[in-house]
């Protein structure tokens, strides 16, 4: 399955007509949408989650492709740190490992088994085994 990163989000390329439709800021009964309800929208999201920049180009570069399962595996894991109250997690997933910021709910960087050279993890507070 494709996947596409748009503004930092990591998008399967079926669901693409509906994120552009997401990006308009009057649905089609020309109601308008307020700034802080769009805001809140994203605040209070607990099913979804943000790649980096950083992450999308390391998935890229070690031939890493996530299916809708993975994604949804690794927001459940995210949930899971959330609900701990981790703050910096590795998320262990197949012979994956997903640093993040729990906080954010973003992926920071991932990393395989073939390119971690010295298999040490710094700067986190938790593991979690998905």
């Amino acid at each position: 399955m494709a996947y596409r990163v748009i503004n930092g989000k990591l998008h399967f390329a079926e669901e693409l007509p509906q994120v552009c439709n997401k990006l308009d800021y009057v649905n089609e009964t020309s109601s308008k949408v307020s700034f802080k309800d769009t805001l809140n929208n994203q605040i209070n999201k607990t099913n979804g989650f943000t790649i980096s920049n950083h992450a999308a180009e390391r998935l890229k570069s070690r031939n890493i492709n996530l299916s809708e399962k993975d994604m949804k595996n690794i927001n459940s894991a995210i949930n899971r740190a959330e609900d701990k109250g981790c703050r910096e997690s590795a998320l262990l997933y197949k012979d994956t490992v997903f640093i993040t910021s729990i906080k954010n709910r973003t992926v920071i960087t991932v990393m395989d088994k073939n390119s971690s050279d010295n298999n040490v993890f710094t700067n986190i507070d938790s593991m979690v085994i998905v």
